[in-house]
């Protein structure tokens, strides 16, 4: 079983992968949807997904090891 340190370091470093993703995403997918973000409004956003996403890992995998018990 991990850690909830261990596990808040797993989903960081998930969500921190993801959060790359979601940049370079934002800078090629919203064109086509009409919108033209900068590297700032693309980063902004990402941090905002970013952080969202952190929170569910998080929750989830506690969430899981407590049913694992």
């Amino acid at each position: 079983m991990q850690s909830r340190l261990y596990s808040f370091l797993e989903s960081l470093a998930n969500v921190f992968i993801g959060f790359l993703v979601s940049v370079t995403a934002n800078i090629l997918v919203l064109p086509f949807f009409g919108f033209y973000p900068n590297l700032q409004e693309a980063t902004s956003i990402g941090v905002i997904f970013t952080l969202i996403s952190l929170a569910r890992s998080y929750v989830l995998r506690r969430v899981f090891n407590r049913i694992r018990r």
